[in-house]
């Protein structure tokens, strides 16, 4: 599932592309056909991300809600004036697609016709965007929105942002130190802090040396902190680098010259049976609460 960073990263597209523009909104697929009709022909004022939700706000006072969930991904293509990612939402085979290809922004402004099941298309003079597999993708007044927001909990991106930077980390101390749950869910639970997905919450439970088992209320409040913080860090780096990049440079081939390759980008995800790249135990894969964790069982006693 697309974790917060992509969505935050699809905010700041929607912002640079189409924030400001009247849009033809329209569901070739007829699954959205409603709300594409209540949209169609209203500028888009902005775009915001709240964890792994998706807001873009038109003219009128409606929301576009969209939450990608497993399979979703936004598509994007215009002429020669459209910059942008290709394409952002549920990873391919390798990496995420999410950096701009080169032939992107250099056809035309009038889309191609729809391929597969695209739930909802939004075009501008210069450029378009389609939408497809998405869990959620509803039509909302600005209060409902709001409502949705109240429901989660804080998002580490959002301090990056200027947004209720001050208070947040203690909300989040807060939360998880109430709970008597493993750490290895809670960093899960939307509720306790938005935008975590699988790859992060292994790998900064691994660059927090914190046992996946430990319940929230052990964790104490100096080290949810810390915890907050690594998150803040490490997900404002997968914005700027459209990936999920984990580990030090010195765990680099090249070094900090270049970005890693896959394989070299995580501690602990995806590296079952491999030498931790730290105390060289193997990493340990169990199933949890219907998901993958990957951890260290000797760095992360």
């Amino acid at each position: 599932m697309p974790e917060g960073h992509s969505i935050h990263r699809l905010a700041r597209q929607f912002d640079d592309v189409f924030a400001g523009q009247r849009l033809a909104v329209s569901s070739p697929q007829g699954r959205f056909a409603d709300g594409a009709a209540l949209l169609d022909g209203r500028s888009l004022l902005s775009a915001r991300a709240h964890g792994k939700q998706l807001f873009l706000g038109f003219e009128g006072g409606l929301v576009l809600r969209v939450h990608l969930g497993l399979y979703g991904a936004w598509d994007f293509g215009g002429d020669e004036t459209f910059r942008g990612a290709s394409s952002i939402g549920a990873p391919r085979r390798v990496g995420e697609r999410e950096l701009a290809d080169d032939g992107a922004g250099s056809a035309s402004a009038v889309p191609p016709p729809p391929v597969g099941a695209v739930r909802a298309r939004l075009v501008s003079e210069h450029g378009w965007a389609d939408l497809r597999g998405a869990s959620v993708c509803t039509v909302e007044t600005e209060a409902e929105a709001a409502a949705v927001v109240a429901r989660l909990g804080p998002d580490p991106l959002a301090q990056n942002a200027g947004e209720g930077a001050e208070g947040a980390g203690e909300e989040f101390a807060r939360r998880i130190g109430r709970r008597r749950t493993p750490l290895s869910r809670l960093l899960m639970d939307q509720e306790v802090v938005s935008g975590i997905g699988n790859v992060y919450r292994a790998e900064l439970l691994f660059r927090a040396r914190l046992d996946p088992a430990l319940p929230g209320g052990g964790l104490g409040r100096e080290r949810a902190i810390a915890l907050w913080e690594d998150a803040a860090e490490a997900m404002a780096e997968g914005v700027r680098d459209g990936r999920i990049i984990t580990t030090d440079p010195s765990h680099w081939p090249d070094g900090p010259a270049a970005l890693p390759a896959p394989q070299d980008a995580h501690y602990v995800y995806r590296r079952q049976g491999q030498p931790c790249r730290e105390c060289g135990e193997s990493v340990a894969l169990v199933a949890e609460a219907g998901r993958k964790l990957y951890w260290c069982p000797v760095c992360q006693r």
